[in-house]
């Protein structure tokens, strides 16, 4: 039996240090490219930063960490883009928020999104309010709430507190099943709809996709798009404003 546990303790060690190593070399490169960071050097801390992203490492505090080297070595569209990609993971976070305003804010391009109907624009707030992540939370807690006042409805005799517990244990259904609707709709959102911040900075958009084809309109550098469609290294993309074109692939980056 002594020996069975051996092995099985040899077994852990040997799955566990790949692990383990792969965490430690993510933790200094982290803290070798915030080192960069902190001395001014950002070309290289973006060097860094990229290669912590090549292991398979993501979190906003990386994407953000991201947004600013590139902003202070005046890559723009960059900047925009992992500023994007950190909201993703952190949407309530000020300093991103804040950090992405800035950005948009020396953007060339100034579109004006069309107008949409009240209850559609409450509900894209609502449902983007949180994370796939936090919708999934929150459906766990509450579904471990419900699970505690079903056990406790039949463990307690007491007519009066089983009536409480059973309206409690409603309400808890009904929160499930909204919060239910708002991680689907979030999971739903997030898989049907591709963005792209433009990296270049000039672009002029296509009629179709191909070089020859008529001019649409032109884009710059850190504008955020819609893409719609892809075909031949081409991207279909559509604006705020609803206005629609081909781009070359290589001109921009996907959130």
């Amino acid at each position: 039996m002594k020996i069975v546990r051996n092995m099985f303790s040899a077994v852990v060690i040997l799955i566990s240090c790949p692990v383990m190593l792969w965490a430690g070399e993510v933790d200094n490169l982290i803290i070798k490219g915030n080192e960069l960071y902190q001395n001014n050097q950002f070309a290289d801390a973006i060097v860094v930063y990229q290669q912590v992203l090549e292991k398979g490492y993501e979190s906003e505090a990386l994407y953000y960490n991201l947004g600013n080297a590139y902003y202070r070595t005046g890559k723009l569209g960059y900047a925009i883009l992992f500023y994007e990609k950190a909201l993703k993971l952190a949407p309530d976070d000020e300093d991103i928020n804040y950090n992405l305003l800035i950005s948009n804010a020396r953007t060339v391009d100034k579109i004006k999104e069309l107008p949409k109907l009240f209850f559609v624009e409450w509900w894209e707030v609502l449902v983007t309010s949180l994370t796939v992540n936090g919708w999934l939370t929150l459906l766990i807690i509450f579904y471990y709430l419900l699970l505690v006042a079903v056990g406790a409805y039949f463990l307690v005799k007491r007519f009066q507190f089983q009536h409480y517990l059973l309206y409690w244990g409603t309400v808890n259904i009904v929160i499930l099943l909204l919060f239910s609707l708002f991680l689907f709709a979030r999971i739903s959102r997030d898989e049907s709809f591709d963005y792209g911040i433009l990296i270049e900075s000039t672009v002029t958009a296509k009629q179709s996709p191909n070089e020859k084809s008529g001019d649409v309109f032109v884009v710059h550098e850190g504008i955020k798009f819609e893409i719609e469609d892809q075909l031949d290294n081409w991207a279909k993309i559509k604006l705020a404003d609803g206005k629609v074109g081909w781009l070359p692939e290589n001109c921009f980056e996907k959130i």
